[in-house]
């Protein structure tokens, strides 16, 4: 089941299955709006009892999208009654990790955080600026995995490599998983370069490698 619910005024997310615990938020990339790229991992996630909270976004708004993350956060947060399980795709994880770097100030109560070929290179949307090179609050927190495809051309899996070389470096548990597969595949889109926009992934090896994610992430709830 699917429903598509106002987490801000005019601003929208689809949420799939009804299960309330634990629940998972997912944040497509740069392009905006785009939550309809990632439906095809949400429903494969959702497959493993999880509530997904997929969300609308805008990384071209004045605050690079601060506010409807941080809008998203509160409003998955209230259906996550064990922890909320945060999911970034690209610039979407980048965000993610500035979510969770600074989730002792921001007040989110994180169980783990996923970043999908997370492009931690960028300006992050929730510092304004580079990623933090130690996070704000006492010690290590919400461990991450960080999925990065080996043939992605976009945001080349050395940047995941890099990211988690500094989290070792702050004793802050991470992995890296590489996986066979391409920038939009390991978040069930497909890139469409007539219309210069990611699509949901209809053919079967996207399906296959986003199967794969979905496993993946509903894996690290169970750790």
């Amino acid at each position: 089941m699917t429903t598509t619910l106002e987490y801000a005024p005019g601003r929208h997310a689809d949420v799939f299955a009804e299960h309330e615990r634990p629940t998972v938020l997912l944040w497509h990339g740069m392009q905006t709006d785009s939550r309809g790229a990632v439906g095809p991992l949400a429903e494969r996630i959702a497959g493993h009892g999880l509530c997904v909270v997929a969300a609308d976004w805008d990384s071209h708004a004045e605050d690079g999208g601060r506010s409807d993350l941080l809008a998203s956060v509160e409003f998955a947060q209230h259906r996550a009654q064990e922890g909320l399980i945060l999911v970034g795709w690209s610039m979407g994880g980048l965000a993610a990790a500035g979510v969770t770097l600074e989730a002792s100030r921001l007040g989110v109560h994180l169980v783990h955080t996923v970043c999908l070929a997370g492009a931690f290179g960028a300006r992050d949307p929730i510092s304004g600026g580079p990623l933090k090179r130690t996070p704000l609050g006492a010690g290590a927190g919400t461990p991450f995995t960080l999925l990065h495809g080996t043939a992605d051309d976009v945001v080349p899996a050395e940047v995941s490599r890099a990211f988690a070389a500094r989290l070792h470096e702050l004793d802050w548990p991470v992995e890296v998983v590489e996986l066979d597969t391409d920038h939009g595949a390991i978040a069930g889109a497909v890139y469409d370069p007539r219309a210069d926009r990611y699509e949901p992934a209809t053919d079967d090896e996207s399906l296959r490698v986003a199967t794969d994610v979905a496993a993946r992430i509903a894996a690290v709830v169970r750790l």
